[in-house]
Formats: C-alpha cells, sequence, structure tokens
C-alpha cells in the first residue's frame, strides 16, 4: 500500500482505494473529518444543521454559529413560495404511484392517453444546429476534452439562438436561471463584446441565480465598465424579481438557462413573467433596438411597448422526471385535455424513457445517472425504439403545456432541436418572445 502524500490526510478510504487528500494541521496526522484516528482526538458527530459533513462534539457550539447551513437573514427579494404555484392543488393530487407498481393493463391504458393527447401535436421539432462566431476559438481548442466540447457547443448554439430572436444587446438585463458556475452568462458577455452598438445602450446587467454555492465561478472575472454582474444565492421558488435592488434601473429583462432541471423550469417561468415588474407601477415602455435581428417565423416585438419588461427568453430542457403538479404551469392545459396529476405523473415516469430506451438494460439510466423505472411488463410489450418515442411524446406533451402558459401571458412560445443527439440527448430549447 503506497504511504499517503505529505502535509495530506493519512486514513485510507476502503471505498476509493487511495488515501484521504484533505490537508492536515501542523503536526497532525488526520484532517478534521477523520480525526477522531488521531489518538485523544474528541468524538466527532453529525451536524444537526447538515446531516452530509461531521463535527467534532466539543466544538459543537461554535460551529452552529458559524456553520453555511445556518438560518440566515432572509434577503428583501426572498418571499417564500411566490413561484411555487398554487397551495390548493396539493390537496387534489393523488399518491403518486411509480411504473413498476402499476400493471400492463394500466400502462397500456396510460400510453392510450398518451397517444390521444398528442394526436394534434407536431412530434418532430424541427432542428436548429446554430453556433455564434465568439466561441470559434474556443471549439478549435485542443484542450478541451469532450465534456467540454459538447457544453461549449450547447452554449454556442443558445447564444446564436439569441441572437437570431433579436434577444442579444446591450441595453437589457439578462437572468439566467440555474447559472451553476455562470458559463452562459460569462459567453454572452464574451459575444457583446463583439458587437459594436450606439453607446446609449451601453448599459448591461447580467443576474446569475443558483441556489447552491458554488465554487470556480467565472462571473467573478468580469469587470468592465458598463457591465454589471450579479449572483443571487436562492431557489427560484422563493425569487421576487421586483424585489431586486440590480432591477431598479429598470432595463428590459431576458430569461436563460441551460438545463433547468424539471420543475426549475417552471419556476423560471413564472419568476420570469409573473414577478418582473413591480406592484403599483406604471409598466415600462420597451426599449427600442436597432440591432435587433428578427426571425421571419415569428412576430415581430422589438421596439414596440409592452405591459412588462421582459423581452424574451431560451431555456435548454431537461429532466422531465423531475417535473412536480404542483410547481408546473401547464395544469390548464392538461385540465382542457381531460388529464390530470395522475396522468401527469405517469408521463414524467415514462418521459425518461426518451433518454435511456436504446440502451442495454444494465445501462438504464438518464443523463442524471438515476436508475430508470421499468418492468418486465414494459419490457415485454414495447421494444425500445417505442419506448424512446412514448418517452419523447411524454417530454412534448409536457413542454406543450408550458407553451400554452407562455401564450396565456402574451408570449410566443417555440421548442426547437438545438443541437445534435450526438452532443445532448436533453436537445430541446424552449425560446419565447412576446406576440404581435
Amino acid at each position: 500500500m503506497a504511504a499517503p502524500t505529505s502535509g495530506r490526510c493519512s486514513f485510507y478510504v476502503e471505498k476509493k482505494k487511495r488515501f484521504c487528500k484533505m490537508v492536515v494541521a501542523k503536526g497532525r496526522r488526520f484532517c478534521g473529518e477523520h480525526a477522531t484516528m488521531e489518538e485523544g482526538g474528541s468524538r466527532r458527530i453529525v451536524c444537526p444543521l447538515d446531516h452530509k459533513h461531521t463535527v467534532s462534539e466539543d466544538k459543537l457550539d461554535k460551529h452552529l454559529k458559524k456553520c453555511n447551513s445556518r438560518d440566515k437573514p432572509k434577503p428583501l427579494y426572498y418571499v417564500e413560495n411566490i413561484n411555487a404555484g398554487s397551495a390548493d392543488q396539493d390537496q387534489h393530487s393523488p399518491q403518486q404511484v411509480s411504473l413498476c407498481e402499476r400493471t400492463k393493463t394500466q400502462l397500456q391504458h396510460l400510453l392510450d392517453k398518451l397517444k390521444t393527447a398528442t394526436k394534434g401535436l407536431n412530434c418532430e421539432l424541427e432542428e436548429h444546429f446554430l453556433s455564434h462566431p465568439v466561441f470559434q476559438e474556443e471549439l478549435n481548442n485542443p484542450k478541451n476534452g469532450d465534456s467540454a466540447h459538447k457544453h461549449l457547443k450547447q452554449q454556442s448554439s443558445i447564444i446564436a439562438h439569441l441572437e437570431v430572436l433579436g434577444l442579444l444587446g446591450r441595453g437589457r438585463c439578462f437572468v439566467e436561471f440555474g447559472a451553476g458556475r455562470g458559463k452562459l452568462s460569462h459567453w454572452i458577455h464574451e459575444a457583446l463584446k463583439t458587437t459594436d452598438q450606439p453607446s446609449a445602450l451601453d448599459d448591461l446587467q447580467l443576474l446569475l441565480v443558483e441556489r447552491s454555492s458554488t465554487r470556480f465561478k467565472v462571473d467573478g472575472k468580469h469587470q468592465d465598465a458598463g457591465v454589471e454582474f450579479a449572483r443571487l444565492q436562492i431557489d427560484i421558488q422563493h425569487l421576487d424579481l421586483s424585489k431586486v435592488p440590480l432591477l431598479e434601473r429598470r432595463l428590459p429583462l431576458v430569461g436563460v438557462g441551460k438545463h433547468l432541471c424539471g420543475a426549475a423550469t417552471d419556476l423560471a417561468l413564472r419568476c420570469l413573467l409573473e414577478t418582473s415588474a413591480p406592484q403599483h407601477e406604471p409598466p415600462m415602455k420597451r426599449l427600442k433596438m436597432s440591432s435587433c435581428s428578427v426571425a421571419d417565423d415569428r412576430p415581430a416585438s422589438c421596439g414596440s411597448s409592452g405591459p412588462d419588461p421582459v423581452l424574451g427568453l431560451a431555456v435548454a430542457l431537461c429532466c422531465h422526471h423531475r417535473c412536480e403538479w404542483h410547481h408546473y404551469v401547464g395544469q390548464q392545459f392538461f385540465l382542457d385535455l381531460g388529464l390530470g396529476p395522475a396522468e401527469f405523473s405517469g408521463f414524467c415516469r415514462m418521459s425518461s424513457w426518451a433518454t435511456c430506451g436504446l440502451r442495454a438494460a444494465d445501462q438504464r439510466v438518464d443523463e442524471e445517472h438515476e436508475p430508470i423505472e421499468e418492468t418486465d411488463d414494459v419490457l415485454g410489450f414495447l421494444s425500445p425504439a417505442e419506448r424512446e418515442q412514448m418517452g419523447r411524446r411524454c417530454k412534448l406533451l409536457i413542454d406543450s403545456g408550458r407553451i400554452h402558459f407562455l401564450r396565456s401571458k402574451g408570449f410566443h412560445g417555440r421548442l426547437t432541436r438545438y443541437v445534435g443527439s450526438h452532443v445532448t440527448l436533453e436537445n430541446v430549447l424552449l425560446t419565447a418572445t412576446p406576440s404581435s
């Protein structure tokens, strides 16, 4: 067995077949997490605020005062469950039933309902694989591995779609939901460096929303004059955009997101379209943009005035199996089709077939590496290709409810395959601009 690295913990992690890599204090052999191995070391217990880490029992009181999971004063823009949807809906939601608990007859009945509901929908989405020139150097950089290359292709296409829709420009605020490290906002900023626009539109704001504490953030590196970067560590479910100090200047908003997981898409749509305009204030007249490049197949909206400051959105969708009826913005769409929370729950579970249907039985996992619910009944009467097709129909039906919601808010929504399936199986982009 190899010896531990100098200055690192001497605890051998059996599961990983290596020594712990944490740095140790001077004169110590073990890190804080494995300090119990030290002779005379104090006993460590699970933190009562967050079970993911431990703390020395004799230092518990001191730790609770500075633990990152402690209750902190809520910011002004925190409004509990403001984007969660109607609380009344939970009272009528039946107990969720997994696919493995359903009989073959029940599954067939659910599939029949799916086919009926999607009969009038265009199941073959248009493909628009775009690329923005600002990515050319990075895409050709041999230092980028396959994973980085795939992310760059997705970001490039999203930003190119923003440009085609007339949404990429200064004089506005980009709100990135589920921002993570902030790479999408970074590339939006880089793309706008290459544009030559009037100085009157030289204002640019980028607001990054992420509920988790994130390492290696890139937004802190931008210090350009006329550009404001801000990050909010908050769950979208509780975010009231009208109370965010950065937005007091009332620049028009553009919502963006790369792989907003499951219900997070619904929370973001509600947040952007229902909380962006402050209460008791007259609507803002939308800025006229000389650089707008409007696609021919959608209503032109640049330069028009409207009841809200939202110019549009572009959100890459994923993980429909994580959607929840309680948060779903397309409830009325489902109800109009004679469907309800029970069918919605089943369709969410079946949506995972779209990304696992053609894989071997021992590899049926989705892109989030979660097990896929399947039974012998499902495998017995549906081929892998049929499962994939039904999974795509489930995703389309769920997304069609979101399009219906956007229409009710005065927006023209569209679903597009923005990259090839070899880049990612979750390759559908939801875009929206105000209807004329």
